[in-house]
């Protein structure tokens, strides 16, 4: 059946509405990020002038070390990355390849735990973490960030392993090969989708995250992204630097924007996985 040209235009004019207002926000950032002194107030998207001020002045901060906060991140986002991958696999073998009474329910209360807002264990974390010893310490963001990624991956990891042909691991078996092997040889390859969308998932999540950043890390040293730009202030309440606010905001988001570019196509095969049977 062919659509009428109205309702092709209509299609093609509701996406060009949804990717301006998605888009739009970054590329105004990109553009004052470049604005400086009373350019900044400039409501034009292209700058009379182009000038890298703003990024310079942002590592050159005497009170927030931007540097330090990115290497900051990346550590506790790749650990994240890394832990919630090895438990999440694992757990999706488990639950997806090992038939035991209450499979179901355990799988359920899982997900149910991603529902939980971040406010409802603030406490409790709080307490986990000073008595680990781990307070006050960028590394220790990756045990409380976990509570949020762990759900997601454990799920989309399992629905992906359940689709995995029940002769591959049989085959595997009757050659001797154990479950570490089984997960390592036969399903990780074919996992690929899964894991990149999960991992980068988890990854974005991480980033981002701010509540616990902010409640758990007090040394300025240990913070992460989100809670440095938090931070950024000028000589007065009334002189907000917003130059290197935005130049800031762009740093932090563009490399989230290539990682996506770059594994699209694996991120929707692994997002699918489960979608359709037959």
């Amino acid at each position: 059946m062919h659509r009428s040209r109205f309702a092709t235009f209509s299609i093609y004019a509701l996406a060009a509405l949804v990717v301006v207002v998605s888009v739009f926000p970054f590329v105004y950032a990109i553009s004052t990020s470049f604005k400086s002194g009373s350019a900044l107030f400039d409501p034009s998207l292209l700058p009379s002038s182009v000038s890298l001020k703003n990024y310079i002045s942002l590592f050159t901060l005497a009170e927030q070390p931007f540097g330090r906060h990115i290497l900051n991140s990346i550590m506790v986002s790749v650990l994240v990355v890394a832990l919630s991958l090895l438990v999440g696999v694992s757990a999706a073998y488990a639950l997806g390849r090992i038939s035991f009474k209450g499979r179901g329910l355990l799988l359920t209360t899982v997900l149910a735990v991603s529902m939980f807002p971040q406010v409802a264990v603030l406490a409790g974390m709080f307490e986990l973490i000073r008595a680990l010893g781990i307070y006050n310490k960028a590394l220790g963001l990756v045990l409380p960030y976990m509570i949020f990624t762990l759900p997601f991956t454990v799920w989309v990891l399992t629905t992906f392993m359940k689709q995995l042909p029940k002769e591959l691991e049989e085959a595997a078996i009757m050659d001797g090969c154990g479950p570490f092997r089984i997960i390592k040889d036969v399903f990780m390859p074919l996992l690929w989708p899964a894991l990149v969308s999960t991992g980068l998932l988890a990854f974005i999540a991480a980033w981002n995250e701010f509540l616990f950043a902010l409640t758990f890390v007090l040394d300025n040293n240990e913070r992460t992204v989100p809670v440095s730009i938090s931070l950024i202030s000028g000589a007065s309440k009334y002189d907000i630097p917003w130059g290197n606010i935005m130049a800031a905001s762009v740093l932090v988001t563009l490399p989230l924007v290539l990682l996506v570019l770059l594994f699209q196509k694996k991120i929707v095969s692994g997002l699918t996985a489960g979608a359709v049977k037959g």
